[in-house]
């Protein structure tokens, strides 16, 4: 059979072909390159996007708190006098131990003072001698005047015996002052009591040797009035203008557990220790009762007065490095900016700040580190313009 042969195809045909295929290969070319250009812009807008930091945050919140300070104090009792010894001897007896009530005036011990009492008679002794001179030597000048007449003495014996006797009344008159002194000491061989209280301390017993004074050793007796006490509370130096004269407290004993007790602020060093930082004020408390004792510890809170408003944060607010205690703001534009401020109270989870922001600013709650002033960020959630979280009622531990 004879073989079938094709049509030949045309050139122009081919030719066809191949421009069809070059044009689709081109714009496939060109659309790859375009989709990986916008890939990679969105990449780009993307990262950076990534790179501007989301940060939550607050408005400074300028609530009332009824603030108050815990703080430990020492009751001590309004009078307290220990009293020593003026004379020196032997402790001949007492009568009152400790816890007994007694009153002013009241003989609490007595002590023997056989060197005292010898001074004493030889001082008798010896005013009476003086008074015996100064009795003689006037009769002699007496005697002497009534012979001037006479012309038997000279006004210069007149005169030398009136001085002799006036040298006699000079002695007299000490050795008076002498024995009145030694009769004061030994009314101190009777040790009384200065005011009404309780005998709190006793350092002495029967056949002790007594020495006079205060420096040589510790008191015999201490009587203290205990129907009113004395507060004694350190106050760090950043309260003190809040804690006024008049302020009240409250105070809480550890016997006590269920009690309060009503104290109000009577006085105040007006100086700063420098060692401590505190100030020493002084608060008043009645114990009538005497159900509280000196030398106690106790709890006192105390209430803070303010004078204005002040602003509380939240304690991540603050950022604390090189360039001293600040917080970072948001601005109007949503960039960073950095403000230094100065604490008033730390109350734990929130700050209050004396000075450094206003009440509209918006503060980062917990800033991000590395973050700088003029950074761009984007505030989370709402527009940041909800208060920080304060609680009505906060107490400072001390």
């Amino acid at each position: 059979m004879p073989t079938e042969q094709r049509p030949p195809v045309s050139r122009r045909k081919l030719g066809l072909f191949g421009m069809l295929a070059g044009i689709a290969l081109i714009v496939v070319v060109i659309t790859g390159i375009r989709s990986r250009e916008e890939a990679s812009a969105k990449l780009r807008d993307w990262t950076d996007d990534q790179a501007i930091p989301t940060v939550a945050v607050a408005v400074p919140d300028a609530k009332v708190l009824n603030a108050t300070l815990d703080l430990p104090g020492r009751l001590e009792a309004y009078y307290r006098a220990p009293i020593f010894a003026r004379v020196s001897g032997y402790l001949k007896g007492w009568s009152a131990d400790i816890g007994a009530r007694v009153k002013a005036g009241q003989v609490i011990a007595e002590i023997e003072a056989p060197d005292l009492d010898q001074q004493l008679l030889q001082g008798r002794a010896d005013l009476a001698s003086q008074e015996a001179s100064a009795k003689l030597s006037e009769a002699t000048l007496t005697r002497r005047q009534s012979l001037i007449a006479s012309n038997f003495v000279s006004m210069q014996e007149i005169d030398e015996r009136s001085a002799d006797l006036s040298n006699k009344k000079a002695a007299v008159n000490s050795g008076q002052a002498n024995v009145e002194r030694l009769e004061a000491l030994a009314g101190y061989k009777k040790i009384t009591v200065p005011f009404d209280g309780v005998v709190t301390a006793r350092d002495t017993d029967v056949g002790a040797l007594i020495n006079a004074g205060g420096g040589t050793g510790p008191a015999m007796f201490v009587v203290s009035d205990i129907t009113k006490l004395r507060v004694y509370v350190n106050i760090p130096q950043s309260y003190v203008p809040a804690i006024r004269i008049g302020a009240k407290a409250v105070i809480s004993m550890p016997e006590y557990p269920n009690r309060t007790f009503a104290a109000t602020v009577e006085a105040s060093s007006q100086s700063v220790d420098v060692g401590s930082g505190t100030t020493r004020m002084q608060l008043a408390l009645d114990n009538a009762g005497g159900e509280l004792m000196p030398g106690g510890y106790a709890n006192v809170r105390m209430s803070l007065q303010r004078d204005a408003i002040p602003l509380h944060i939240p304690a991540s607010a603050l950022i604390f490095n090189q360039n001293g205690l600040r917080v970072a703001t948001v601005g109007a534009d949503d960039k960073v900016l950095f403000k230094a401020v100065t604490i008033a109270r730390d109350l734990g989870k929130d700050i209050e700040l004396a000075s450094g922001i206003s009440a509209d600013d918006r503060i980062i709650i917990a800033p991000p580190d590395g973050i700088a002033d003029g950074d761009q960020v984007r505030v989370a959630g709402a527009k940041g313009n909800k208060p920080a979280k304060v609680s009505e009622k906060q107490d400072v531990k001390g």
